[in-house]
């Protein structure tokens, strides 16, 4: 294999299969990346066996065709350090030769055969389509509310369903919940869902990064695939799903809130910023004050000391209610909110809360106890 690439491409198109390789598995060839040059493309793969992605990488002039599999840290680092604007690789007997203009460093990689490969993209079990930017805005709305390291399997993932064309994500870590609805342009007869990891979700939204363009979503058996883009030079994402059964999560969804709220979005999170700056581990919670036109927030940490913020309501609804929240968990969810009002809906004060932008995105929040 012999060929000459754009350094900037190469290292984006390096960046994005070293976040699948794995970070420490017993097999040499799982911390490598094959390279395939075939019909003037260069391809390059990486898998830890659970999800498998495949990134074209532009601006490639390919002399020989072939495959290598080389060191995915080293080569990156390689690439990272250069300053020049082309390198050329050429790999022979599983040797790879990086030369840029006053430099060459050779990577003593493995037998391409050797891979286990990554998993095809299958037109024909196409469950539906969509852009770029409705999954991307779906994943960054849910991905952020998944449970990390819980023994429940099913909640390190997050649900996609689809009903028609119509599209639903929802995660949860236990405490609580963030659902996103978009909707495709083509799909399946039959509904379908299933429960993606999160690490998968993790490296497809770096893919999404033109807002137009096709995302095609097909199913095969226990594993989900993502094509970005269409012909040769499309991206394709594989993973295996996460077995199991996700929680009843519309049993937790609040229904009958009498108390609702509207605030302007940026003033709620530099409110919630500030009431949380006297918080620590002991005493998490910042207590919420609703009634009237202003909300007043406080907190309170032993050998600290406390504050007290005042934001201005823009409509209030109900009766006074006074309730506590982990900031952080209204500010995670305020980042992922791109609309300028938020709407919180409230019950009482050992009640969930509910945060909601627009028509296709909530968030259910259950209270802290502040005695």
């Amino acid at each position: 294999m012999k060929l000459v690439c754009d350094r900037s491409a190469l290292l984006d198109a390096l960046t994005l299969a070293g976040s699948v390789v794995a970070s420490r598995t017993p097999s040499p060839v799982l911390l490598c990346l094959k390279f395939a040059a075939k019909n003037g493309i260069l391809t390059i793969s990486a898998t830890d066996t659970e999800v498998g992605l495949s990134v074209p990488v532009a601006s490639v002039s390919v002399t020989d065709e072939g495959e290598a599999l080389i060191q995915a840290d080293k080569l990156n680092q390689i690439v990272r350090a250069s300053e020049d604007s082309t390198l050329a690789i050429e790999v022979k007997n599983n040797i790879a030769v990086i030369k840029g203009q006053d430099s060459t460093f050779k990577i003593f990689g493995y037998d391409p055969k050797d891979f286990p490969g990554v998993h095809a993209f299958s037109p024909n079990r196409i469950d539906f389509e969509t852009t770029a930017g409705t999954l991307a805005r779906l994943i960054h709305r849910t991905l952020f509310a998944t449970a990390v390291d819980n023994s429940r399997y099913a909640i390190n993932g997050v649900q996609l369903e689809r009903k028609a064309k119509r599209l639903r994500m929802v995660a949860t870590d236990g405490r609580r919940l963030a659902l996103a609805k978009g909707e495709c342009s083509r799909a399946a007869e039959a509904d379908s869902q299933c429960i993606v990891p999160t690490k998968a979700l993790n490296v497809l939204g770096k893919l999404l990064s033109d807002p137009d363009e096709l995302v095609s979503v097909a199913r095969e058996d226990n594993l989900i695939l993502f094509r970005v883009g269409e012909g040769a030079d499309a991206a394709v994402l594989s993973t295996r799903l996460v077995e199991g059964s996700f929680p009843p999560f519309e049993d937790v969804i609040p229904k009958e809130q009498d108390k609702k709220v509207t605030f302007d979005a940026i003033e709620l999170t530099s409110a919630v910023r500030r009431a949380a700056l006297l918080t620590n581990e002991e005493s998490k919670g910042v207590r919420m004050a609703f009634g009237g036109e202003q909300l007043v927030l406080s907190s309170r940490a032993p050998e600290l000391g406390e504050s007290e913020i005042k934001v201005d309501v823009e409509k209030y609804e109900g009766d006074p209610i006074e309730i506590g929240f982990n900031p952080q968990f209204i500010t995670d969810v305020l980042k992922v909110i791109d609309a300028q009002q938020v709407i919180i809906e409230l019950k009482a004060p050992n009640k969930p809360g509910v945060i909601k932008a627009g028509t296709d995105f909530l968030y259910v929040v259950m209270p802290v106890n502040l005695s």
